[in-house]
């Protein structure tokens, strides 16, 4: 007998003609669904790669550069499951469908957990057990290997905690998450473009619908773990005071966020003051608010701080915002012409507005001059208003010293009285 044939033999394959042109078939099969993967992915791939980038991919998480990839594995992998479970495929047969389903497979996994951002690490174990998984069952070996990692393990109670449950429920952990992604994302797609909502109702859409999806994939992973929820019993005491004490201020943010939502006090783009921090909102969050400073600082103020103190809301129902800019003037100057020039350098300053129109008031008369105050106002608080006075004042000061107007200097009255010399200060001093 040839050496080779009684290795196979002895392995439990049996060559002869019918399996040697059963392999040969099943070989010919592999090579057509790649080639089949092959043009699916150069015919459908760019231009579902370009819609995936245009629409769902505004985060950089990178899905869209690998989607001709995944295109190309899954319409392999799928076309590999079909001509392995239509025809009973002896092992020797099984070998090359079993090798080539598990190896498209598992690359598909890999692109598509890539690209929504789960560690490498992660990747690469799941896609090993997605592909020696499928390779054995093809060649009818799947059967010992769990068996063997059932064998590993303790245990507890009434269940058993083994390798194989280790690994079954890191599978279903990682295949949650990568689904969760995925649904945020196109779900908070279709908010955002949908009409007839605003930002902030869209905003709060997208959060409510979040959570939905957790809570949903949460639930879902329990039943295919098979986890009886009835052994969460004797804990519900226990974690419902861990919520009421440890977790009160989470749960308080979480309910204040959506309780900003809902009422539309602060919205996204608003320009608020809380206390020292001064800026624009830049995301309302499931626990804290993004402020953004003009510093280029991002302060983290909770959701229940901002239900319970004391908020400025510039742009509440009107974005239009009032600087008051104080200017005083000598009192040996022209009063008429130093107020013309100041409606003159307000009207100038790029961010002032034509309407509501600059104005300027005579506030009172100063013991070193008179004192007037521009009122100039602005649509785009969010960039700052000590700008808007720094050039108002800037454009002030060249046209004063182009038409002679006198700035007033602090006064001070010396009198010599028996040889010394006391200083008298001014109210100013």
């Amino acid at each position: 007998m040839n050496p080779i044939v009684a290795w196979f033999a002895a392995s439990g394959l049996i060559l002869n003609r019918r399996t040697l042109t059963e392999a040969a078939i099943a070989g010919g099969l592999v090579l057509l669904s790649l080639a089949l993967g092959v043009l699916v992915s150069r015919k459908f791939g760019p231009a579902a790669a370009e819609a995936w980038h245009k629409r769902l991919d505004q985060r950089g998480e990178g899905l869209a550069d690998r989607l001709i990839l995944i295109i190309r594995h899954a319409v392999a992998a799928l076309l590999l499951a079909i001509v392995s479970a239509a025809y009973p495929w002896p092992p020797i047969a099984g070998l090359p469908l079993g090798l080539a389903l598990g190896a498209a497979t598992a690359f598909a996994a890999r692109e598509l957990l890539r690209g929504v951002g789960i560690p490498r690490g992660i990747t690469w174990t799941v896609v090993l057990v997605i592909f020696i998984a499928l390779f054995s069952r093809s060649v009818g070996g799947l059967e010992e290997i769990t068996d063997t990692l059932d064998k590993i393990g303790v245990d507890i109670g009434s269940r058993r905690l083994s390798l194989l449950a280790l690994i079954t429920a890191l599978i279903t952990v990682v295949a949650l998450y990568a689904g969760v992604r995925l649904i945020n994302r196109a779900t908070s797609h279709w908010i955002s473009s949908t009409r007839g909502f605003d930002a902030t109702q869209k905003l709060l859409a997208q959060k409510l619908a979040a959570i939905a999806v957790v809570i949903a994939a949460f639930f879902v992973g329990i039943d295919l773990l098979g986890v009886d929820l009835t052994a969460f019993a004797v804990f519900s005491g226990a974690f419902g005071l861990a919520i009421g004490f440890g977790l009160q201020k989470t749960i308080g943010n979480l309910i204040a966020g959506i309780i900003l939502l809902m009422d539309r006090s602060i919205k996204p783009g608003d320009v608020i003051v809380v206390g020292d921090s001064f800026g624009w909102v830049n995301k309302i969050g499931v626990r804290a608010v993004s402020v953004l400073t003009r510093d280029g600082k991002e302060h983290l103020i909770p959701n229940e701080n901002l239900m319970t103190q004391e908020v400025e809301n510039w742009s509440f129902t009107d974005r239009n915002v009032r600087v008051r800019i104080p200017v005083t003037v000598s009192y040996d100057c022209d009063l008429k012409l130093a107020q013309e020039l100041m409606m003159r350098a307000a009207n100038e300053s790029p961010r002032v507005l034509d309407e509501p129109k600059p104005n300027v008031w005579l506030l009172a008369f100063g013991e070193n001059g008179v004192q007037h105050e521009i009122l100039a106002w602005i649509s785009d608080p969010q960039g700052g208003v000590g700008n808007v006075r720094s050039d108002v004042l800037n454009r002030l000061w060249f046209l004063f010293k182009d038409h002679g107007v006198v700035l007033p200097y602090p006064q001070r009255d010396v009198h010599i009285r028996s040889g010394s010399i006391v200083a008298l200060p001014t109210s100013d001093d």
